[in-house]
């Protein structure tokens, strides 16, 4: 968790602080990227994080990442973090998303069942640099342009739109209470409020649908695609090697071990949710239980989805438990405090998030193998809307990475010093300008670490499965 002194110091002290920063870390060499010499080997690297994975699944996670250098780019968050943590940071610290792409930004659910637009994913949040993040989501935004054909400069132009929503809104948040800082969200209604003041109307049409479909991806909505009645009982329904039912992946007697292990995990991670949300999961049973294969990175973690029953068929609950190992951030930032790394992504995230899950948390068991593994614990699906950015025009990719730079800046205000930060970054765009020169930088060198990957794959080196899309 992110310490700070700040209310010892004045507002003036504080702004001080980050523009003293300048003289050690001058805003113009963020531009800079440049491998170390003692990079590692980014296959080495992929290689290590799967060591700890389940190996069946290892080849489906190296099969996405293949893809295209976009999904190479989504699955090497530890590979960055390598590059970060070796090259000079302002020290103005923040709670850190870890894997801040593009695709980690969304449209959820507040427990209030309003709309908001905020961070998904937080497998890798531990304090850091707050420039990090942003740094993370700025190539991101180039690596996505270029798969859509965008000329270099319109890559520019939507890194510099993105960081500067980044930097403005830090400005904006600097000068509001402390309380204000906190209760900032960004709701769905606000942004198509925001975009209706543009010219045109392709944006706000975008978001509007965007919401529409986020809002039907529900719980129940989830259960009638997932789950199916067999012999007038609701389970869920296979699709190896994705979604595989405990009854089609163990042999009886490791399978009701397992089952034994996954239901103790239910039970014992109610014990980290608040007291009436304790209450409100005691009202469900547990029916049926899966095993799922999620994301880009994540693919080979153990992953559990479970069924519940609340009153009948009709009411079902779906719950994601995911393995929760030590972040990509750990070797750069120093170890987290919590012990159960579940523990360490959930306080993250409640700490970053304005609308965490009201089923968020989390626990620790020991496997059928005598290992004890870390979980967090999440609904699987709660209106939630995911951007398509292969389907994105030059000026749709930059509006939307202003959205995500300007959410980033409030879930980093929330931790972190804002008023320190906008002293750093000022009000001219020497920041902006720097991260588009590293995003282009670093684009540059996924593409290459993308090409490793395929050629280990052609070595023999190690195994792809390309057919298993997500």
């Amino acid at each position: 968790m992110v310490t700070t002194n700040h209310g010892a110091l004045t507002a003036s002290e504080r702004a001080e602080r980050g523009k003293r920063v300048r003289a050690r870390v001058p805003r113009s060499s963020h531009a800079l990227f440049e491998p170390d010499e003692k990079r590692p080997d980014p296959v080495d690297v992929i290689e290590g994080q799967s060591a700890t994975r389940v190996p069946e699944l290892v080849p489906i996670r190296y099969g996405r990442m293949l893809e295209s250098p976009f999904r190479f780019y989504r699955g090497a968050a530890s590979i960055m973090a390598c590059d970060l943590g070796s090259a000079p940071h302002t020290g103005l610290l923040v709670q850190l998303c870890g894997d801040a792409h593009l695709l980690n930004f969304r449209l959820l659910a507040s427990p209030e069942r309003h709309l908001v637009f905020d961070i998904n994913d937080f497998d890798e949040t531990l304090p850091g640099p707050f420039e990090w993040d942003v740094k993370r989501l700025a190539a991101s935004l180039v690596i996505a342009g270029r798969a859509n054909a965008f000329s270099a400069a319109e890559c520019g132009e939507t890194v510099r739109s993105g960081v500067r929503a980044y930097r403005e809104r830090m400005r904006e948040l600097a000068g509001l209470r402390t309380l204000d800082v906190w209760y900032a969200r960004d709701d769905a209604d606000r942004l198509e409020t925001l975009l209706s003041e543009r010219p045109g109307k392709s944006a706000r049409q975008r978001v509007s649908t965007a919401s529409a479909k986020a809002r039907g991806r529900t719980g129940l909505q989830a259960a009638g695609k997932l789950t199916e009645l067999v012999d007038g009982a609701r389970r869920i329904t296979p699709d190896p090697p994705l979604i595989t039912p405990l009854v089609d992946l163990l042999p009886d007697a490791e399978r009701d071990e397992l089952e034994h292990t996954i239901r103790r995990l239910v039970a014992g991670y109610a014990r980290s949710l608040s007291t009436e949300r304790r209450h409100l999961l005691s009202r469900f049973r547990v029916v049926d239980m899966a095993r799922k294969v999620v994301g880009v990175g994540s693919v080979g973690t153990r992953c559990w989805i479970v069924l519940l029953l609340g009153r009948d068929d009709g009411d079902p609950l779906l719950l994601q438990a995911k393995e929760a190992g030590e972040s990509v951030l750990a070797a750069q930032v120093g170890a987290s405090e919590y012990e159960n790394q579940g523990q360490r992504v959930v306080a993250g995230q409640r700490l970053m998030q304005t609308a965490a899950d009201i089923f968020l948390g989390w626990e620790s068991v020991t496997g059928i193998d005598g290992r004890p593994r870390d979980f967090y614990v999440r609904q699987l699906r709660d209106w939630k809307g995911i951007a398509q950015p292969e389907t994105m025009d030059p000026k749709t990719l930059a509006l939307f990475g202003q959205l995500c730079g300007a959410s980033l800046a409030r879930a980093h205000a929330r931790s972190g010093d804002p008023i320190a930060i906008a002293a750093y970054l000022g009000g001219g765009d020497a920041f902006d300008r720097a991260l588009a020169d590293f995003a282009t930088a670093y684009a540059d060198q996924n593409e290459r670490d993308h090409q490793a990957l395929a050629d280990a794959v052609d070595a023999g080196r190690v195994t792809a499965r390309t057919d298993a899309a997500p």
